[in-house]
């Protein structure tokens, strides 16, 4: 089984050329969504598809400059069990952008705790902390941090409340990223491509190239590329149970 936890399909210039091919290769595979707006347009694309699902995002670089979307978001919220891109960006962010994306995260999260069972893929930059202390270790559903960044100690928080981390290729060429995925237990850890942002060889990576990515987490954690499937499979099967 190979799958994909985070791609941005509706970014693709041709996105059902890209569902063709994950179907073709039987890739399971969440397509994430920046907005509510463009929600119902990916989940679109993805019917019919049985490898492709679409997620209700509500991307934080956009969350403050359309602030007025969180109705919709919550009238979208029974349409999909994925949510995501969601979460809180503190990369050069003012105190007002920053505070905003903090309110619609916080209720967001109340949302989807009265939902249950969502599966969140969350975007945490230089806002680790309050990410994992806004979710904290009751969520009744299932956390994936998306390309995390943070510290050790706030990753070991994030472990101890049961989240998931998905790992893509770019964390594997960066010295903070290995450091991390050394420090991810092994049944913590997931896939994502982040395509069509993250390439190799200057090439954007869909679902059909996770390889590149699965050797380098081989090396990294210093697990056969054998079991490290094995592994990452069952991760996998346990989120979606």
């Amino acid at each position: 089984m190979f799958f994909d936890t985070h791609l941005h399909l509706d970014l693709f210039a041709k996105p059902k050329e890209i569902i063709k091919a994950i179907d073709s290769q039987k890739y399971y595979s969440i397509a994430v969504t920046n907005l509510p707006q463009v929600f119902m347009n990916t989940k679109k694309l993805c019917e019919g598809s049985k490898y492709v699902r679409p997620a209700l995002g509500y991307h934080p670089e956009l969350a403050h400059k359309f602030n007025n979307q969180f109705e919709l978001f919550c009238e979208l919220l029974n349409e999909t069990r994925y949510i995501g891109e969601i979460g809180i960006d503190n990369l050069r962010k003012t105190a007002e952008d920053f505070n905003s994306q903090r309110q619609i995260f916080e209720k967001i999260i109340r949302a989807c705790a009265e939902k249950k069972e969502k599966i969140l893929t969350i975007h945490s930059r230089r806002a680790e902390k309050e990410v994992i202390s806004i979710i904290g270790n009751r969520f009744p559903g299932k956390i994936i941090l998306h390309w995390y960044s943070g510290s050790i100690s706030d990753l070991e928080k994030a472990v101890s409340f049961g989240f998931y981390f998905s790992i893509n290729y770019a964390m594997t060429q960066s010295k903070n990223g290995i450091n991390i995925i050394k420090n991810i237990p092994a049944d913590r850890l997931l896939l994502e491509s982040d395509s069509p942002f993250v390439g190799v060889d200057k090439h954007s990576i869909i679902p059909l190239n996770m390889q590149p990515t699965i050797s380098e987490i081989s090396t990294i954690k210093q697990i056969s590329i054998l079991e490290l499937n094995k592994i990452l499979n069952q991760n996998f099967k346990t989120l979606l149970s």
